[in-house]
């Protein structure tokens, strides 16, 4: 019989301690903050064939201070990455393994995808991403989406554009191709601008040089017209540069001043909030920070040695949000004359948050990402949750 010696069970000993030290801190960062058993909202049924009587009055809309502070609309999602609002309120959304999926106005969140993209290469960050709505959707029907796909020789991302029909997704178009792609920093946030164009945020697909290389797609935020072809007035004729020197970016929005915005993810820190400004240069990699050099923009405010994560950015009465990954929280940068004061919201109280959407409600509406590997989900997880700003 073997006897394991002092200095060896002192050691299993010390292993046992370092370990659940490890788990309870990694509990505390995922868990210990979480908001679980949210109110949820029911499918809708279709309204009953009522006769119109012209004496009941209509009915009222909750008031602000009744709408709870988070509300969950969809669990048990495959790692969401992006969602959009149909003219009648109903969401669509990607998950990231390759499926476009849609919560209905009336039905609530249908079982069966619009769309499987087969093709979808699922490796690391990269995957089914974004996805846009054409602002003439009543009238063409047409919905756009950014992914990953394995290439005759590597990974590429590519932007296609479909049509709706009933509830599928139909009529696939590629309308811009071979946006260089890795396993991390794809970008793959694309939105419409209040100009009418489709701006597409590309990452630098891990190598860094791309972003200053003008004749690449990666490492940009690109400008094109619907179709695909590329606006005469963009600051770089023939090109679909809008603006170039981005690492990895996520977020896009406009404020009231038709002023565009972008978020994107630093060097494992000095994550960057920018006003973006056609043809300009934002500087990766050779500058970050609070470093400066000529011809080179830097960030209006940027993480420090503290990691946003930032992914997703909109424009709410008067101030921008974005949400972080490793930051856990809802970010609001509230601007007054250039300057920007951030505050912190839902800190780690719904674990990695991926997308931040302002709905025709004006609630916002945010994804988790907790089951992209990087987090400790919980039964409910992922999410999409309406969050009451009236209540931050």
């Amino acid at each position: 019989m073997k006897f394991v010696s002092g200095k060896a069970y002192l050691g299993i000993i010390v292993m046992a301690i370092v370990l659940a030290v490890l788990a309870g801190l990694i509990w505390w960062n995922f868990r210990a903050s979480r908001l679980v058993d949210l109110p949820s909202v029911p499918p809708a049924a279709p309204p009953a064939e009522v006769p119109v009587l012209e004496d009941i009055p209509p009915v009222a809309a909750p008031a602000l201070e009744d709408i709870p502070l988070a509300v969950s609309l969809a669990q048990k999602l495959e790692i969401p990455w992006a969602l959009a609002f149909l003219p009648d309120g109903s969401i669509v959304f990607t998950e990231r393994a390759g499926r476009v999926r849609l919560i209905d106005a009336r039905e609530g969140l249908l079982a069966e995808p619009l769309l499987t993209v087969g093709e979808t290469a699922h490796r690391g960050e990269g995957g089914l991403l974004g996805i846009a709505v054409h602002p003439d959707f009543t009238s063409n029907h047409f919905i756009y989406l950014y992914y990953t796909y394995q290439g005759s020789e590597s990974l590429a991302n590519r932007v296609v554009r479909f049509s709706k029909k009933d509830n599928a997704l139909l009529d696939g178009k590629t309308i811009l191709d071979n946006i260089p792609a890795a396993a991390n920093h794809n970008g793959g946030r694309i939105k419409f601008g209040p100009d009418g164009m489709l701006y597409v945020t590309t990452g630098d697909a891990s190598l860094a040089d791309l972003a200053q290389d003008r004749d690449s797609l990666a490492g940009k935020i690109l400008r094109l017209k619907d179709d695909g072809t590329i606006p005469p007035d963009n600051p770089f004729p023939g090109s679909p540069l809008y603006s170039l020197g981005h690492r990895n970016p996520q977020g896009l929005a406009w404020d009231s001043q038709g002023r565009l915005w972008a978020v994107e993810h630093g060097a494992s820190a000095t994550d960057e909030l920018n006003l973006i400004k056609p043809g300009h240069n934002y500087g990766w990699p050779v500058i970050r920070g609070d470093e400066t050099e000529t011809g080179l923009e830097s960030p209006l405010i940027h993480s420090g040695q503290e990691t946003w994560a930032p992914s997703g950015l909109t424009f709410f009465d008067g101030t921008l949000f974005f949400v972080g990954l490793r930051g856990q929280s809802l970010y609001q940068a509230v601007i007054k004359n250039e300057g920007v004061t951030l505050q912190r919201h839902l800190d780690r109280n719904f674990g990695r948050l991926r997308d931040v959407v302002v709905g025709p409600d004006n609630m916002l509406y945010i994804l988790t990402s907790n089951r992209d590997g990087r987090g400790l989900p919980a039964a409910e997880d992922d999410q999409i949750i309406r969050i009451n700003p009236g209540k931050l």
